[in-house]
């Protein structure tokens, strides 16, 4: 029996489509081959490991460089120099945060631009645009050039230093860093507060002159005022050269009666002391001399009242 033959299937012709498809996949079975080739190369991973080194040894001898040379500024610092012309500690203090902001900011850009150029990052170019970008930005960025203008004058003219207590717009407090753009204050309750040099109009300095110390006493006004007086300065007199006090610079000096109430006497008493140091000088001469008062028997002030029967006697009171 003669077998039927089969018809052949007709070619189903190529249409661009499908011809558009093919070569993308083709071309993605490429790519992936080469991936394959170049991740299990051992040129690959020894050139990646090359790279990871000088990476590694660019940023230590960075750190290793910053630390050098902020010891070494800190070492030029402190040679006590022999001459006529020498910085204050305060200026010392604030100048050598500065350098060693400087220095760190100038060589940790230089480790980012050795890093970029071992990637074959054109790094001249690169500056030439951010040149030519910075221009551009420049006019829209006039509070920063502001901020460091201000902030060179700042620490040219010695304004304020680090350490100082100052008193910046609402910021109250030591100064702990003064930088090309910004200030750091420190307030007494621990918050610190970040100022842009450009914003600084007015400073208060309490840190540049001796500071004064001001107590007042009050005193019963039945008491003999010039007895009192002269007691009061003998205990002054003592105080200089003490143990307690080494913050006082000149003999405390009672100034006199400052005001008269219905019930007290106010004696003022005033000291010179080391700068912003009058807080605790005051503090301290406020419970000695509570305790030198109580001791010669001076009665302190305190309200009293004065009632009248309807017989018309008094009786004093409290």
């Amino acid at each position: 029996m003669a077998q039927t033959p089969t018809p052949e299937t007709p070619e189903t012709p190529e249409t661009p489509v499908s011809k558009e498809i093919n070569e993308d996949l083709q071309q993605s079975f490429d790519m992936l081959s080469s991936l394959k080739d170049m991740i299990l190369s051992e040129d690959t991973w020894i050139r990646l490991g090359f790279i990871g080194l000088k990476i590694i040894v660019i940023i230590t001898l960075s750190a290793l460089f910053v630390r050098v040379g902020k010891s070494v500024i800190r070492r030029a610092f402190s040679i006590k120099l022999k001459g006529p012309i020498r910085a204050t500690e305060r200026r010392e203090r604030t100048l050598i945060k500065l350098l060693e902001n400087v220095l760190a900011y100038v060589v940790y850009f230089s480790a980012i631009m050795a890093i970029l150029s071992i990637f074959k990052i054109n790094v001249a170019g690169l500056l030439a645009g951010a040149g030519v970008l910075g221009l551009a930005v420049g006019f829209g960025a006039q509070s920063l050039v502001k901020d460091i203008i201000t902030g060179f004058f700042v620490i040219f003219e010695d304004q304020f230093s680090v350490g100082d207590y100052v008193k910046i717009g609402d910021a109250v407090g030591t100064v702990e860093e003064i930088g090309l753009r910004t200030t750091k204050i420190k307030t007494y309750t621990g918050e610190l507060y970040i100022i842009p040099n450009g914003s600084i109009t007015e400073v208060v300095n309490s840190s540049i002159y001796n500071s004064t110390a001001v107590i007042d006493i009050s005193i019963a006004r039945e008491t003999n005022l010039q007895e009192t007086e002269s007691l009061i300065r003998s205990f002054l007199a003592g105080i200089m050269g003490k143990e307690d006090y080494p913050e006082i610079l000149a003999p405390p000096e009672l100034l006199g009666v400052q005001s008269l109430e219905a019930h007290e006497i106010l004696l003022r008493i005033t000291a010179e002391t080391a700068p912003m140091m009058q807080y605790a000088v005051e503090r301290r001469l406020r419970k000695d001399l509570k305790k030198f008062l109580e001791d010669n028997h001076i009665e302190s002030a305190y309200p009293k009242m004065v009632m009248v029967d309807k017989k018309g006697t008094k009786n004093d009171g409290q």
